[in-house]
This record gives structure tokens, C-alpha cells and sequence, in this order.
């Protein structure tokens, strides 16, 4: 497996490989000889740095998406996919998605930001060409 240009170094890969294989971390210690502890910190600290890699591809992801709007709090869920349909129709993009697959993944990317149907504070929303929905909650 290769390791070079990776988050993960070379032993947080075998970790991972051998407990998503359903070893357990006194067998995966055992096979490495190493210490059970020893192994619960390698195994924590490759699910750190998968999350910080999976969080920069979303900045960037972010970054790159040509539909990128701002929705205040109190906006009603359903009033979103006709906002991002306009935004997608000022720049003359055909999204590929409906609005339910719209509301359906902002409600699965960030439920807490919502109460019932209304947000809960200011969110920035992006929108990919592939009409993949990502939420950013705005400071307050």
C-alpha cells in the first residue's frame, strides 16, 4: 500500500487495514508487538488525520463551487432549493439534482442546523457542478 504524500504514516495504515479486517487492538498489538495503548493511540491519531484531510478537501471543494450563498436564520428549508435553482440559473448552470435531493442533503450534511423547518443562524451554502450541497455555519 502506498504511503508517500499520505496523512497517514506507513503504521497508522497497517493499523487501520488490520482493525477494518475485524481484528481487534490487543490482536493487531500482538501481531505487531507492540502494546494494546500503543495501538489505540496509533488508531486514534490516523482517525485525526483522515478527518483533518476529508475537512481540507471540503475547503477546498468550498472553494471551487460556483454556486456559493448566503441564507440567514429563520430561512424555511424549502425556500433553499429555489434559491440555489436561481443562483444556478444566473450563472446558466443545469444542476443535476432536484429539490429534495437538495433539502435531503443539507438535512443529512448539517441537521443540528436546523429547527423543524427553519434555520437555526446564518449558513453559507455551495453548490458543485455535480450538484453536491455543502453548509458552512457562519460564526455569530
Amino acid at each position: 500500500m502506498m504511503q508517500e504524500d499520505s496523512f497517514l504514516t506507513e503504521r497508522q495504515l497497517k493499523v487501520l487495514q488490520m482493525r477494518l479486517a475485524g481484528r481487534s487492538q490487543q490482536e493487531v498489538a500482538d501481531s505487531l508487538g507492540t502494546t494494546r495503548s500503543n495501538i489505540s493511540i496509533l488508531e486514534k491519531r490516523a482517525h485525526q488525520n483522515i478527518a483533518r484531510a476529508e475537512r481540507t478537501l471540503q475547503q477546498w471543494m468550498m472553494l471551487r463551487a460556483p454556486i456559493s450563498l448566503q441564507a440567514r436564520t429563520g430561512t424555511d428549508v424549502f425556500e433553499l432549493p429555489k434559491m440555489i435553482f436561481a443562483a444556478a440559473d444566473e450563472l446558466g448552470m443545469r444542476l443535476p439534482i432536484t429539490s429534495l435531493d437538495i433539502v435531503v442533503q443539507l438535512r443529512r450534511k448539517a441537521p443540528r442546523l436546523f429547527k423543524k423547518r427553519a434555520l437555526e443562524r446564518d449558513a453559507q451554502i455551495y453548490v458543485t457542478e455535480e450538484g453536491e450541497v455543502m453548509v458552512e455555519r457562519l460564526r455569530e
